[in-house]
């Protein structure tokens, strides 16, 4: 799938759409049909999107299995490479096309908005190594996850910095990276402060 950089939050939620219609339950490796075996920003955002809707990332064990996926799709983006991989376990994990389309449907509306204030800027956040630092930046939120789940909505944060650096790179605006590291920065805080108050 080729995401227009105009759309590209819109463009894959009509797409996992798509995937729901079709499948029921709908499991990631129907969702990566939809999207393209080279769609490591479209996952992203994906996941992120999971972790930032109410009621799944609250869900004892599944932040952590979305932190894995997250380490698994942003660990391919460092390393370069052209295809995506996902374990079968994971590919097969299933959800009724019902809740699938709940969640798009939840974030339909702010997609939207988010299409219609990115746009490519500040570029050379974005390329060359850039996307790689961005990449390594997710990997480093996802290895919060296992304290995330001791601490109430601190998940949804995370979700959002992945949501914040899959649109980022999809739109490649680097505005929007400079956001995501923000986010990114604010959950390490909360898992710090966990960790020194406990």
């Amino acid at each position: 799938m080729s995401t227009s950089t105009q759309h590209p939050t819109e463009n894959i939620l009509n797409e996992i759409d798509d995937a729901a219609d079709q499948h029921d339950p709908v499991t990631l490796g129907d969702v990566m049909d939809f999207l393209g075996q080279d769609s490591f920003a479209p996952l992203l955002l994906l996941i992120g999107v999971v972790m930032l809707v109410p009621g799944p990332a609250d869900i004892p064990g599944v932040p952590v299995i979305l932190g894995l996926l997250v380490i698994i799709v942003a660990g391919q983006i460092v390393l370069h490479r052209e295809h995506l991989w996902i374990p079968n376990w994971i590919e097969r994990r299933r959800l009724t096309a019902e809740r699938a389309k709940t969640m798009v449907s939840w974030v339909r509306m702010p997609a939207r908005w988010v299409d219609r204030i990115t746009k490519p800027r500040y570029q050379a956040i974005i390329n060359h190594a850039g996307a790689s630092m961005l990449a390594v930046a997710c990997v480093l939120v996802a290895m919060t996850t296992p304290i995330l789940e001791l601490i109430p909505f601190s998940a949804n944060v995370a979700g959002a910095a992945i949501v914040a650096f899959a649109v980022a790179l999809l739109a490649k605006d680097g505005l929007v990276a400079g956001i995501a590291i923000l986010l990114a920065l604010a959950t390490v805080g909360m898992v710090a402060y966990q960790l020194v108050g406990s």
